[in-house]
């Protein structure tokens, strides 16, 4: 991951924190949806929602699609608003990342005390996902 692309992580993180600072905690997540979009609008941001990824099978698409919240500038993001995030929130983005065949993503909880944002980053050569955080995100950014 470039220097660029943890920006762009970055910028999505601090488009969902003014959101979450707007509107609070508890809501539905279409309205944190729908307020992110145009957030992200404001500032600028070419983000697409209800990205659609379809995977193929030996060359042959699959009828099952799936829809991620919003898709930045090869970023996976999805919502939740719930007590607390689940396994089940995780394996979501980390399958549309998958999916996808893009190496970052990031899953937002609004229903949190705080905002609650979980960066990934998708290892293919090792077949691994890593969370990134404070300590050690760097070890990851490439030149």
């Amino acid at each position: 991951m470039t220097r660029q692309e943890y920006m762009d992580m970055y910028d999505a993180v601090g488009v969902a924190m003014e959101v979450y600072n707007t509107l609070g905690r508890c809501l539905d997540e279409h309205i944190y949806q729908e307020a992110f979009a145009i957030e992200a609008n404001m500032r600028g941001m070419d983000i697409e929602r209800e990205k659609k990824l379809s995977l193929a099978y030996k060359g042959i698409e699959l009828q099952k699609v799936f829809f991620a919240d919003f898709y930045y500038k090869g970023i996976i993001i999805e919502f939740k608003s719930v007590e607390e995030l689940a396994s089940v929130h995780r394996a979501q983005l980390l399958n549309y990342m998958r999916i996808s065949n893009q190496d970052r993503g990031i899953l937002f909880n609004f229903g949190e005390t705080n905002l609650h944002s979980e960066r990934y980053l998708y290892l293919p050569e090792e077949d691994d996902f890593v969370l990134l955080t404070h300590e050690n995100y760097r070890f990851y950014i490439t030149n």
